[in-house]
């Protein structure tokens, strides 16, 4: 009776005593929509932002406003593409 007493009690010291796990989120289902759908869309903006604004250079140099432009239309898609990590959609909410 003792020794099931014992077992018993070192078991409960045992289990109460274990600091839980502090789990990760998965973030793989991120990583696959990231690489399937969002940075093609990207690469599709990119492509697009900068036809555009080869249509839009000659007004844009007009009015002194080519960097602000390219900025817009080429460089915030194309960071979007190929400098974002993974999963990483934290810079396309802006």
């Amino acid at each position: 009776m003792k020794t099931k007493l014992l077992t018993a009690l070192c078991a409960l010291t045992l289990l109460s005593s274990a600091t839980p796990a502090v789990a990760e989120e998965d973030k793989s289902l991120d990583a696959l929509v990231d690489v399937s759908l969002v940075r093609p869309g990207c690469f599709v903006a990119t492509i697009g932002g900068t036809a555009l604004f080869v249509v839009a250079l000659p007004f844009a140099a007009m009015s002194k406003s080519v960097k602000k432009t390219a900025h817009t239309l080429v460089v915030v898609p194309g960071k979007a593409t190929f400098t974002r990590p993974v999963g990483d959609f934290s810079s396309l909410e802006d």
